[in-house]
C-alpha cells in the first residue's frame, strides 16, 4: 500500500512569517526525549521540592508528551486537539483541531510543529498560528512520535513510525515522501537518531536500524518480544526495554545484544534515560530501575503503587517522572532516593518535559501541570 499524500500550502506574509521564529531557550525541549537520540536529559537545573504553577484543563486524558519552546507548551490531548498554551501562566494561545485523539508529542523545529493523530493523519503546523501548513495521509494511526534529521542535500527531514508498519521520512517543508521503510508490524515507538542512522523497535520484536540517507536497512537485531517503547542511543548504542522481562543494550554496529537486565516478568514500556554512566527506564512492575551503562548491573530500584509508563527525564543529580498511582515523583539519581511527589489523582503516563525551573506534564485527568520553583 502507497501512502496518500495531500498537501496543503501556507503562503506566509511577510509580517507573519516573522512571527514563526519562537524566542528560543538554552534549554529548549523542543520534542519526545528532549533530542534526537532520545536520551531523556535535560541541561537545566530544578529544586528539590516543587510547586505548581498552574493546570490547563483539556477535553480528554493527556498522554501526549509536551515540547516546550521558547515561552511557549505544545501538547496533544485524546480530545482531538493541539494545544500552544505560555508557559508562564498557561494561557492558551491556540488550538488546532486534528481528525483523531492525539497520543504522540509534538516535534518543534524551525517555527513548525509536528504531529500526527490515532486516525491517519501526519500534520505540519505553524507553530505560531495553529494553521495547518501541509499534512500528509499514512494508511493507520499514528502513536509514534516523529524525530528529525538534515538529509545529504541539506535539507531538514522528519522521520516518523506508524502502525501500517511503516516508518517514513518526509520533506520538512513540503510534506512529500523522501523514502518508506516497511517492518513486520506496528510501530508504536519513536525512531531514535544519532550518527546518520536511525534505530527503532516494533511490535514485530525487532530493532531495526535503517541509513537515513537511503532508508536501507543496515541491521536488524532480534529482541526476543515486541517493543512498544523507543530506544536511546548513545555511543554507537540503543537501550530499549521489550513486551516480556528484558531491558537490551544493543552494539549497532555489531548488530547484537551486549547484556540484557531481567527483573521480574512485567513488560518494559516506558523509554529510558541514559546519562554518562546509568540508564534508568519504568516498568510495569511498578518500579523504576536504574542500571549501570556498561553491564545492565542493577544500581537501585524506586517501587511506586502504579505501572511505570511514564518515561524519566534526568536532570542533573535529579530524576523526575510519573507513574499509574497517579503521582509525579522526583527523586535522587545517586541512590533513587525520594525528594519529592506530587498527587494527581490520575495515572500520568505523559513523559515531562524539563526546561530551567520548570516541569511540565500531562495526566489522564485531561490537564497538563507545570510545576516549578516556590
Amino acid at each position: 500500500m502507497n501512502a496518500r499524500a495531500f498537501i496543503v500550502p501556507l503562503v506566509l506574509a511577510p509580517a507573519l512569517a516573522a512571527l514563526v521564529t519562537l524566542a528560543a531557550r538554552a534549554d529548549d525541549w523542543p520534542m519526545f526525549r528532549g533530542n534526537p537520540t532520545l536520551s531523556g536529559v535535560s541541561s537545566a537545573q530544578l529544586p528539590a521540592a516543587l510547586v505548581q504553577k498552574w493546570t490547563f484543563r483539556t477535553g480528554g486524558p493527556v498522554s501526549s508528551s509536551p515540547a516546550v519552546v521558547g515561552d511557549r507548551v505544545f501538547f496533544g490531548s485524546a480530545d482531538s486537539n493541539v494545544f500552544c498554551v505560555r508557559l508562564a501562566d498557561g494561557a492558551r494561545q491556540w488550538a488546532f483541531r486534528a481528525g483523531g485523539p492525539i497520543e504522540a508529542s509534538p516535534l518543534v523545529l524551525d517555527g513548525r510543529l509536528y504531529i500526527g493523530d490515532v486516525n491517519t493523519n501526519f500534520y505540519c503546523l505553524d507553530a505560531a498560528t495553529g494553521r495547518e501548513v501541509w499534512r500528509q495521509g499514512f494508511e493507520d494511526k499514528t502513536k509514534s512520535s516523529a524525530n528529525w534529521y538534515a538529509g545529504p542535500d541539506g535539507r531538514k527531514r522528519i522521520v516518523v513510525g506508524c502502525y501500517d508498519f511503516k516508518l517514513y521520512s518526509l520533506d520538512a517543508l513540503t510534506g512529500k515522501t523522501n523514502w518508506v521503510y516497511e517492518t513486520g508490524n506496528y510501530i508504536n515507538g519513536s525512531p531514535a537518531i544519532a550518527d546518520g542512522r536511525t534505530a527503532f523497535g516494533g511490535c514485530d520484536a525487532v530493532v531495526h536500524v535503517v541509513s537515513l540517507a537511503d532508508g536501507k536497512k543496515t541491521a536488524e537485531i532480534e529482541a526476543g518480544a515486541y517493543i512498544i517503547g523507543s530506544a536511546a542511543l548513545l555511543d554507537g548504542k540503543a537501550f530499549v526495554g521489550q513486551y516480556e522481562n528484558e531491558f537490551l543494550c544493543i552494539d549497532l554496529r555489531a548488530g547484537k545484544v551486549l547484556w540484557r537486565y531481567r527483573d521480574r516478568a512485567f513488560p518494559y514500556a516506558a523509554s529510558p534515560a541514559v546519562t554518562a554512566d546509568r540508564v534508568l527506564f519504568g516498568g510495569r512492575d511498578k518500579r523504576l530501575h536504574c542500571v549501570k551503562r556498561d553491564t545492565g548491573e542493577a544500581v537501585w530500584v524506586f517501587p511506586t503503587r502504579g505501572k511505570v509508563e511514564s518515561s524519566p527525564v534526568v536532570v542533573g543529580d535529579k530524576v523526575v517522572f510519573g507513574s499509574d498511582d497517579g503521582r509525579l515523583y522526583l527523586i535522587a539519581l545517586a541512590d533513587g532516593r525520594e525528594l519529592w511527589q506530587r498527587d494527581l489523582g490520575q495515572p500520568v503516563q505523559s513523559s515531562p518535559a524539563v526546561v530551567e525551573g520548570h516541569v511540565v506534564v500531562g495526566c489522564d485527568d485531561g490537564n497538563i501541570y507545570c510545576f516549578g520553583s516556590k
